[in-house]
């Protein structure tokens, strides 16, 4: 019975140092996102910001699929700004009047175009991970833009009891503990039109900015058709109150 309780007594003392050595997801850190209140809208001049960052940065690996150049003009660049944007690009067209394939400037109507012509080519280029697409990233994380803002700032050295493997980053708001993209981000990496300094955590804001309005475009129009309906719906209810008072007011 001694051997046997010590080993038990083994089993459950190993058990817990190894979970004592796990990691546990950080929490996002909470942020104030001005599109987030009832009324709220998008910054744009950190939406235009937020699209120098992922130009510039994120769009060398990540794709945005739903998104059109010409939905640029919502981010306050004017129609010829929008179409030079869009012939920085050139994109696979055709088939022309000989059936073949053939490469044309991008146009306003094509969404952006993607970093690598497809899924396996991305995935070599990246030691065997696939980049996600950021069109609807922050919707489709827990802790939505919290979350992407807590994964771009929380770059840093592992615990000491943590070992990252080759192609592996620490970061404490990712599942797991280890990321396979590296930090992307570092400060003065971007010249701002607008004299904004370039920190990471400014960098960071701003694209998670973009990334939202990438996400829900119609956010803005959807929350003032919700005030107007909530204003329509006040005025009828005193008007039918009234009307029910008048109408039931010699009834006791």
């Amino acid at each position: 019975m001694i051997p046997l309780f010590a080993t038990i007594v083994s089993l459950v003392f190993f058990s817990f140092a190894g979970l004592a050595h796990t990691h546990d997801t950080a929490p996002p850190s909470k942020q104030s996102w001005g599109f987030k209140s009832l009324l709220g809208t998008f910054n744009r001049p950190a939406l235009q910001r937020g699209f120098q960052v992922y130009k510039e940065v994120c769009s060398t690996c990540h794709s945005l699929k739903r998104v059109s150049y010409r939905n640029l003009s919502a981010l306050g660049f004017n129609p010829d700004e929008v179409k030079a944007l869009a012939a920085q690009h050139e994109v696979t067209d055709g088939p022309n009047d000989e059936g073949q394939m053939f490469q044309r400037k991008a146009l306003p109507s094509d969404p952006f175009v993607n970093p690598f012509a497809n899924d396996k080519a991305a995935r070599a280029a990246n030691n065997g991970s696939l980049p996600p697409d950021l069109s609807l990233i922050v919707k489709a994380r827990g802790g939505g833009a919290d979350y992407i803002y807590s994964l771009l700032t929380g770059y840093a050295n592992p615990p000491h009891y943590l070992k990252a493997e080759e192609g592996q980053h620490y970061n404490p708001y990712f599942p797991g503990g280890f990321i396979g993209m590296a930090n992307p981000l570092t400060a003065g990496q971007v010249v701002y039109s607008d004299g904004t300094t370039a920190s990471v955590e400014q960098m960071s804001q701003d694209v998670v900015e973009f990334l939202a309005w990438a996400a829900e475009p119609e956010l803005e129009q959807r929350k003032q058709m919700g005030v107007k309906v909530l204003l329509y719906l006040a005025f009828m209810t005193v008007i039918f109150y009234l009307t029910y008072r008048r109408i039931w007011k010699r009834i006791k």
